[in-house]
C-alpha cells in the first residue's frame, strides 16, 4: 500500500528535529573567532557544494529550468540569508534555546501569510494545531522575559528569522520547482552564500587567519549535518506537504534546542519547558495525522 505524504514526511521530520534542534547551542561556539557573516558564508557554500556533488555522483541533473530561477533566488535570499543571519545574531544576544523559540514561530507566520495572501483559510484541525504551537511558544517565552528585556535586538532578530523563513517557504512552495530536493537545496544554499561572502569580506574581522581546530570542527559539523542534511530534509518536507503543514512539522525543533541548551550552556529547563513540549508535540500530531 502506498504511503501518504504525511507518512513519508515523518522520518524527515524526525531527522530535522534532531539535527536542527541540536544545532542552536553551537552557534556561539562557531563565532568565537570569526564573524557571523564568515561563519554562515563558509557553511552555506560547503553544504551547497556537498549536496550538488552528491547529486552528480548519483547521476542526477543539476539543471534548474530557467523559468524557475527567479523564484528559487527570491526564496533563497528571503529564507536562507535572512534566517541564517538573524537566527545566528539572536543566538548570540539571548540564550540559544530562546532564540530557537522565536525563530520557530515560523509555523504561525506561514499559516498567516498563506491565509492573508492567498485566502487559504486553515481547517479547524490546523487552527487547533497552530493554537497549541502558539501556547507552546508562549510557555517557553515566559521564563525568558528578562533576557528579552535586556537584549531587545535579540528578540526582534529571532522574530525576523521566523518571518523570513515563512515567506521564503511560501514562495518556494508556490513556485513548484520540478527538480529533486537534493539539487534544489544545493543551489539555494549557493545562491544564499553569495551575498554572505560580500558581507564577510566587507564586515569581517580584518586579516585572513586560520581559526583553532575547535572552531573548524564546529563549523565543519554545522556545514555537513544541520546545513546540508537538515536543509535537504526541510526542502523534501516542503515538497511533500502544504506550506502550513510543513511549517507546523518543525515545532519540536525548539524543544530539542532547549534541552541541548540546558545541557551545553546550563540554560533553564523546568515546568514551562515541559508544558511547551506537550503543546508542541500535540500540534505536530494534529498536523501530520489523518483526519
Amino acid at each position: 500500500m502506498q504511503r501518504t505524504p504525511a507518512a513519508r514526511a515523518l522520518p524527515l521530520v524526525l531527522i530535522l528535529t534532531i539535527v536542527w534542534g541540536t544545532n542552536w547551542s553551537l552557534f556561539p561556539l562557531a563565532v568565537r573567532e570569526v564573524s557571523v557573516w564568515t561563519f554562515r558564508a563558509v557553511s552555506l557554500t560547503g553544504a551547497g557544494i556537498f549536496l550538488l556533488a552528491f547529486a552528480r555522483m548519483r547521476g542526477m541533473s543539476t539543471v534548474i529550468p530557467r523559468a524557475h530561477w527567479a523564484a528559487v533566488t527570491a526564496a533563497a535570499v528571503i529564507y536562507l540569508v535572512v534566517w541564517n543571519l538573524a537566527s545566528t545574531y539572536a543566538a548570540i544576544l539571548i540564550p540559544s534555546g530562546q532564540a530557537a523559540i522565536l525563530g520557530f514561530t515560523m509555523p504561525l507566520w506561514t499559516v498567516l501569510v498563506v491565509w492573508a495572501l492567498f485566502g487559504e483559510k486553515p481547517a479547524r484541525r490546523m487552527l487547533l494545531a497552530m493554537a497549541l504551537a502558539a501556547v507552546g511558544v508562549v510557555l517557553l517565552m515566559i521564563p525568558a522575559r528578562e533576557a528579552y528585556r535586556d537584549a531587545p535586538a535579540g528578540f526582534l532578530l529571532g522574530l525576523t528569522a521566523g518571518l523570513g523563513w515563512a515567506l521564503g517557504t511560501v514562495i518556494l512552495k508556490r513556485a513548484n520547482v520540478p527538480v529533486p530536493a537534493l539539487v534544489l537545496t544545493g543551489w539555494q544554499l549557493l545562491i544564499a552564500a553569495a551575498p554572505l561572502w560580500v558581507g564577510a569580506l566587507w564586515l569581517g574581522r580584518g586579516e585572513w587567519f586560520m581559526p583553532s581546530w575547535q572552531t573548524v570542527l564546529v563549523i565543519g559539523y554545522i556545514t555537513v549535518v544541520p546545513m546540508a542534511i537538515g536543509n535537504l530534509s526541510w526542502f523534501a518536507i516542503v515538497g511533500l506537504l502544504p506550506a502550513s503543514v510543513a511549517g507546523i512539522s518543525s515545532v519540536m525543533v525548539p524543544i530539542v534546542a532547549m534541552v541541548t541548551g540546558a545541557i551545553v550552556h546550563a540554560e533553564p529547563l523546568g515546568p514551562f519547558q515541559l508544558g511547551a513540549m506537550a503543546c508542541c508535540g500535540s500540534a505536530l500530531f494534529l498536523a501530520l495525522s489523518k483526519r
